[in-house]
């Protein structure tokens, strides 16, 4: 909230709440797998009726008895067809309740054919990871973060986000 205040010019209204998204009883737990491949990274492209393209990392929700390690390499392999194995967790995005962990994951074989995939209507794609910063990709915040540290290493912990899922677009505005 301070911080949106700031770049758009003006101080913040009043008291502005301490709220730790991470000590929230989760709604809902997700686990992302970032897998990137010849200098690309696999998203999946989901098309909006006049809003444009909109990108997400694979992954979902963790069932129950399933570490997220588990869920990450589960939900890869329902969305894209892919199988790997899990490296560092690079982040984690608190946003509603929602609790989300992303992994580095070296993924091995190809993408499968569409009708086999369960990814509720989007396409799995290959996007240059030079691209990532301008690209219109939920979380947010992660997508400039994963470009950088791919150039720069990988993070000795993950990093901890709070994002929106309705500021997509490039760049970020505030």
């Amino acid at each position: 909230t301070v911080l949106r205040a700031w770049a758009q010019g003006a101080a913040p209204r009043g008291p502005v709440a301490l709220v730790d998204p991470a000590a929230e009883e989760p709604v809902r737990v997700r686990a992302g797998a970032v897998v990137i491949r010849d200098g690309a990274v696999l998203l999946i492209r989901f098309t909006d009726e006049g809003d444009g393209p909109h990108y997400e990392i694979p992954g979902g929700g963790v069932e129950a008895g399933e570490t997220l390690e588990e869920a990450a390499l589960r939900e890869l392999g329902e969305e894209t067809g892919l199988a790997g194995t899990v490296g560092p967790e690079l982040a984690r995005v608190w946003k509603d309740g929602r609790h989300e962990h992303y992994f580095l994951v070296s993924a091995t074989g190809e993408v499968g054919p569409p009708e086999t995939l369960d990814n509720y209507g989007g396409t799995p794609v290959w996007v240059p990871v030079e691209r990532l910063p301008a690209t219109p990709l939920w979380p947010r915040r992660l997508s400039w973060r994963i470009e950088h540290w791919h150039r720069t290493g990988w993070p000795g912990r993950p990093a901890e986000l709070a994002d929106s899922i309705t500021e997509l677009g490039p760049p970020c505005g505030w």
